[in-house]
């Protein structure tokens, strides 16, 4: 977010944008400290090319969406996250349930299950559970055209923060 909008004009911040931009990405070129930089982009798309050019960073991953084992250890965090017991649950349903759906999205659908289930005066179900995920429109149905440009984008220019072949570009979710 902070360098997405890099090409600043001198009528909006008096070149100070830009000129902080240079200066990082100099200091990304010369620096001779083993520093290791970590940086995160929801849209590469977005940031200049002279920050993704060679030398740069060492690397650029891709982070797809979570596979059924990801998911899987997500719903156990979350479940974990807000006191509950994730064998209590049917978390195979779940994980298979909540395909295409991201972390947070995993989450929100647990919250809202929290809340069902406490406006109820009991425990948190798999219904309940079921219920949200249904309710909830994943990123990757709202953005299923951007998200099949972004993995794309990553085929052979990235290299996948996942043992398994992100960058490969996946079907298309049906709901």
């Amino acid at each position: 977010k902070a360098f997405s909008g890099s090409k600043s004009s001198g009528a909006t911040d008096g070149g100070t944008a830009s000129r902080v931009f240079g200066t990082f990405l100099s200091w990304m070129q010369d620096k001779t400290a083993p520093v290791f930089v970590v940086a995160t982009a929801n849209d590469v798309s977005q940031l200049p090319p002279e920050l993704l050019r060679k030398g740069r960073f060492d690397e650029i991953f891709f982070v797809d969406l979570p596979d059924v084992d990801e998911r899987s250890a997500i719903w156990g965090i979350q479940v974990r996250k807000y006191g509950r017991d994730p064998e209590e649950l049917n978390t195979e349903s779940l994980v298979n349930g909540s395909d295409g759906f991201t972390g947070s999205e995993i989450e929100q659908a647990f919250v809202d299950a929290l809340y069902t289930a406490f406006a109820g005066g009991r425990e948190p179900t798999d219904e309940d559970v079921t219920q949200a995920l249904a309710s909830t429109v994943p990123l990757s149905r709202l953005m299923a055209d951007q998200l099949d440009g972004l993995r794309q984008w990553a085929q052979g220019r990235t290299r996948p923060a996942t043992t398994r072949s992100t960058t490969q570009p996946k079907r298309r979710l049906q709901y």
